[in-house]
């Protein structure tokens, strides 16, 4: 596949049942408490690409007709995902998302912890209150896991000595197990056998791990309305594959030296652009493009397994889109 393709197309054999997700899962964001109804409101005029219902929906398709226990995956999936969002701008101290204020820049900590809680609390209810157990476990799993890469990463970028393996069980966590759910969560709905499920899973981790190499990389590459690399993960003190590679790869001076502009210098432009320089030349942003595409493959291999349809069709789309997009 050779040509860019658009989420619109993408999302054509699933569009229908997206419409229908909009509006119950706009039901879903209300709550009877005003102050909580604000922040709900707020929060669902910030939704994003959307891609987690997506996978959910084509993930189905696969095996069988999308209905009802699907919408619920969906939502199911979406609540978490929002909820991690919320609680994660806490953690970060981070007070912008999607260009759009925090909920605790606007309503401070305290406020934005509940707000994520409350969230967590409607996807239990809404497993529930719908004997979907086999989604709720599915979903909680996802929960343990992100919580697990979340600290794995802060015990570890202490040092800022994080090995090739280590980053990768961390962003094996963090971000591949939530796409991984969607996958299988969305064949769970449709009745598809535990063997199915497992591979629909093993699809979305190697998705969800080049879709975070992709996000690595943008650190690297030059923003549209600067013309110069955003270097947000470096500023965070965040190790990158990018990063992790060429330090892995360099002599002891100029390891010293990128960990000590990473630690002690990581707001100082002229600095940071050094490490950028470094980890350009030193091969580091080409190496973590080939494993992007190695994990890339991977995902399509499995998704070649399964019957030819409209939705593997699309998924396959989906695949190039998650690494071919642009912010």
């Amino acid at each position: 596949m050779t040509t860019k393709t658009t989420l619109d197309e993408i999302k054509l054999p699933i569009a229908a049942h997206l419409v229908e997700f909009e509006k119950s899962f706009s039901n879903v964001m209300k709550s009877r408490v005003p102050l909580l109804d604000i922040i709900l409101r707020y929060m669902y005029r910030q939704k994003g690409k959307q891609l987690r219902p997506i996978f959910v929906f084509l993930s189905a398709g696969v095996f069988g007709i999308i209905n009802e226990r699907t919408q619920r995956a969906a939502a199911l999936i979406e609540l978490l995902h929002t909820a991690t969002l919320v609680h994660d701008d806490v953690v970060d101290d981070s007070h912008k998302r999607r260009g759009f204020f925090s909920i605790n820049a606007l309503w401070k900590n305290k406020i934005a912890v509940l707000a994520g809680d409350y969230l967590l609390s409607k996807g239990l209810l809404l497993s529930l209150d719908n004997d979907d157990f086999d989604l709720l476990r599915i979903v909680s799993e996802a929960t343990r896991e992100m919580s697990e890469g979340e600290l794995l990463q802060i015990e570890k970028a202490r040092r800022l000595d994080i090995s090739e393996e280590v980053y990768f069980e961390i962003i094996r966590k963090k971000t591949a197990s939530l796409i991984a759910s969607c996958c299988k969560a969305g064949s769970a709905s449709v009745g598809a056998d535990a063997q199915m499920q497992d591979r629909m899973y093993r699809f979305g981790e190697n998705v969800g791990i080049a879709f975070q190499i992709k996000d690595d990389l943008f650190d690297y590459q030059a923003n549209n309305k600067t013309g110069k690399p955003s270097a947000s993960d470096i500023k965070e003190k965040k190790m990158t594959l990018p990063l992790i590679y060429t330090l892995n790869n360099s002599d002891y001076t100029t390891k010293t030296r990128l960990k000590s502009i990473v630690k002690y210098h990581s707001t100082n432009a002229a600095k940071v652009s050094e490490v950028i320089e470094t980890v350009e030349k030193a091969g580091g942003i080409e190496y973590a493009g080939k494993r992007m595409i190695e994990y890339r493959d991977k995902a399509l291999e499995i998704l070649a397994s399964f019957h030819p349809s409209s939705a593997t069709q699309a998924l396959e789309k989906l695949v190039y889109f998650t690494i071919d997009r642009e912010k």
